[in-house]
């Protein structure tokens, strides 16, 4: 059934049918009922080329990547996220335009999509401390939504966030509380947004409790398997090596559970390992017991929170120019990975 012939069936115009599924103030709720109910019934759904005529939108969200970050096609947390936000367009009526741009070539790239009026909106992902995305974007007028934040920008943005740093002072506090002095941090590229917050978290931690922090301890790369396990072995191999590990991704944790293995040691027991866990679907920590302990914080629900916002951002327009802001705060789960300090 089409919209013509699903209008002539309730004795309404199309215009009122098509207002009354794009969830239009104007329709009375008694109305808008009348149709979805018909539309359910006959299963109708609107066409997207007609819903954009009718509203002026091109009813496409886009995700850009530039291609200095192409691993992100094959990250699973980049999948959860984009899976949380993809089922939360198609509900409210979009699609997703999913792009990659050369290193460099990103403002040209934008500037055509602003002029071809290709998308309403955007959502960025992996910002640096001084993400340049928000300025153009700013510019150009596109709206967008922020997954993460950017140090030091001072313009205005949207965003929605984990607290980072409150996230990874609260699990090196667990680990003072274990008894462990020698902690190391095996973090992601520190020039993300992140990523800073995360090893400010750490070290406000240690310098509460009036330890000293040591950069042999402290490692930043992509969180890969083989790089967590790369600069775990070194650390373990160090005269005095650590007694625990806190760990920016559980895809990196793996390696150093590896390394933690190779070198005839036992986690839990001998070393601890504390993770942050975006509770990844195709990749658990553990099923009723968690593998690792961990600050979890879902990506797929960040996904879908960047997808509302956007969408209201684009719908819903502030003349005022306020910004929209979440800040998630996760949760610490206790694992088998976590045990008191070792006696010396």
């Amino acid at each position: 059934m089409n919209l013509k012939e699903l209008s002539n069936h309730l004795g309404i115009s199309p215009t009122t049918v098509s207002r009354a599924l794009g969830g239009y103030p104007e329709v009375s709720e008694k109305t808008r009922l009348k149709v979805q109910v018909a539309a359910k019934k006959f299963h109708y759904s609107a066409n997207t080329r007609a819903k954009s005529l009718a509203t002026g939108r091109a009813m496409m969200i886009g995700h850009i990547l530039p291609g200095a970050t192409k691993d992100e096609m094959v990250n699973p947390i980049f999948g959860d996220f984009l899976s949380g936000a993809s089922g939360t367009y198609t509900k409210h009526g979009y699609d997703l335009l999913l792009s990659q741009v050369a290193s460099g070539d990103e403002e040209r790239a934008y500037n055509n999509l602003k002029a071809k009026g290709a998308i309403d909106g955007l959502i960025v992902q992996g910002p640096s401390i001084d993400e340049p995305r928000i300025k153009l974007l700013n510019r150009l007028g596109i709206p967008f939504v922020l997954h993460g934040r950017a140090s030091e920008v001072t313009e205005p943005y949207n965003w929605v966030d984990v607290n980072n740093t409150h996230c990874f002072l609260r699990a090196t506090q667990f680990l003072l509380n274990l008894g462990h002095k020698r902690i190391a941090l095996i973090n992601g590229l520190e020039h993300m947004d992140f990523a800073k917050r995360r090893r400010e978290g750490y070290l406000d931690a240690l310098c509460q409790a009036e330890i000293s922090s040591q950069a042999l301890y402290m490692h930043c790369s992509q969180m890969t398997e083989d790089q967590g396990y790369q600069a775990a072995y070194s650390m373990l191999e160090l005269p005095v090596p650590p007694t625990a590990f806190l760990v920016s991704s559980l895809i990196s944790a793996i390696g150093v559970r590896r390394a933690i293995s190779d070198k005839g040691l036992k986690m839990g027991q001998d070393i601890s390992v504390i993770i942050h866990d975006d509770d990844i679907s195709y990749l658990r920590n553990g099923r009723d017991i968690p593998i690792f302990t961990a600050t979890r914080s879902s990506v797929f629900e960040a996904g879908q929170l960047c997808a509302e916002m956007l969408i209201d951002v684009i719908e819903n327009p502030n003349p005022n120019g306020n910004t929209r802001h979440i800040l998630l705060e996760s949760q610490l789960l206790v694992g088998q990975s976590t045990g008191p300090a070792p006696l010396a």
